[in-house]
């Protein structure tokens, strides 16, 4: 009677901690969504974006904890599994912890690199997509790793000896993989020097690269050719080869050769003047350039004078535009001073005609 009178306690009494911890768990969670809500409030407040990334990141993660954690203390506390097995549930309460941590710093990496993209730094730099990932790559993996080691350390393994077999590893790693490890780090530069970015126009003159950049990976760039072919560039190859940024041009230039005749040699003075006093009031010539109009050379065919001005606009299809437009007035003013431009002539001189004389007679 006693025994079962026991027993019958130590059940409602398991019963009432395993219910109050529940208890306790709503109760948490409840107070955390209300906390975070009020939180993002604020922050939407603020002009910062560290504190809308680290709200947005922090709500899931927490509320996963107090759910895992709470209920690993609940089955510790109602007794139910046996007391040898709590070493076991302290050690995976601590993964679990480790493990959500991880899951928060990724969520805030992602969160604070959409937050950043278009802003500007102390320096006056603005922040750009190419620069955000880099920096999430990098730190992710930071995050994946220490995650590892410290997960491994609660399970009892030796880090000494993972370091020391992991640093002989590493080094057959590097010998076998040299190429990949050059692509690599080829990356960071990339990054850290910034020579183009995603949505540049980049060539290169050493190698037949030239396109639009759309993707720079840890191992390739996607380049996207004019005839939309994809060009997969390793990134090592960047640090041997000049590249040259069309995107980053302050101007673009105009350098033209024009022939006129021999016979219009009078009129090439008026020409000259007449090109440059029309390029220097076009509106589409930057005049804070460099604005030259001459002639050149006497060439085989003609008499050669040179244009050599810069548009203000960086656009392809509006610098096509303005040039098209100087060419054609060019010609304008040529023909206007009756002369015109020349081409390949070949001029034959025939000698006087030789009179042959039949010494033999007629057949």
């Amino acid at each position: 009677m006693i025994e079962n009178l026991t027993s019958t306690v130590s059940e409602h009494g398991t019963m009432i901690k395993l219910f109050a911890t529940l208890v306790v768990i709503v109760i948490l969670d409840i107070v955390s969504r209300l906390l975070i809500r009020k939180m993002t409030i604020l922050s939407q407040k603020s002009k910062t974006a560290w504190d809308d990334a680290l709200i947005d990141s922090v709500g899931a993660p927490v509320r996963w904890m107090i759910w895992l954690v709470g209920l690993t203390a609940a089955i510790e506390v109602s007794g139910i599994v046996p007391k040898d097995v709590f070493g076991m549930l302290h050690t995976g309460r601590i993964l679990i912890i480790v493990v959500l941590f991880a899951w928060f710093l990724f969520r805030l990496i992602d969160s604070l690199g959409k937050n950043l993209v278009g802003r500007t730094t102390f320096g006056g730099a603005t922040i750009d997509q190419s620069l955000v990932d880099i920096v999430s790559k990098l730190s992710k993996l930071t995050v994946v790793i220490f995650t590892v080691l410290i997960a491994m350390q609660s399970l009892g393994f030796s880090l000494t000896g993972l370091l020391a077999f992991g640093g002989i590893g590493g080094l057959a790693v590097g010998l076998a993989a040299k190429d990949m490890l050059a692509n690599f780090f080829g990356g960071f530069m990339i990054y850290f020097d910034r020579p183009f970015k995603v949505g540049d126009w980049v060539r290169s003159p050493d190698r037949e690269i030239e396109g639009i950049v759309e993707r720079i990976g840890w191992r390739v760039t996607l380049i996207r050719n004019f005839d939309s072919r994809p060009l997969y560039v390793p990134n090592s190859s960047f640090s041997c080869v000049t590249i040259e940024n069309v995107t980053r041009m302050s101007n673009r230039r105009i350098y033209e050769l024009v022939g006129i005749r021999y016979q219009d040699a009078g009129a090439m003075n008026q020409i000259v003047d007449d090109v440059r006093s029309y390029l220097q009031s076009h509106s589409g010539i930057d005049q804070d350039q460099t604005l030259m109009v001459g002639f050149t050379a006497f060439s085989a065919s003609s008499l050669d004078f040179f244009v050599y001005c810069f548009t203000r606009t960086q656009s392809g299809p509006q610098y096509f535009q303005v040039k098209q437009d100087v060419l054609l007035k060019i010609l304008e003013i040529v023909e206007g001073h009756g002369a015109s431009c020349a081409f390949p002539t070949t001029t034959l001189e025939i000698p006087d005609p030789i009179n042959v004389v039949n010494t033999k007679g007629p057949n």
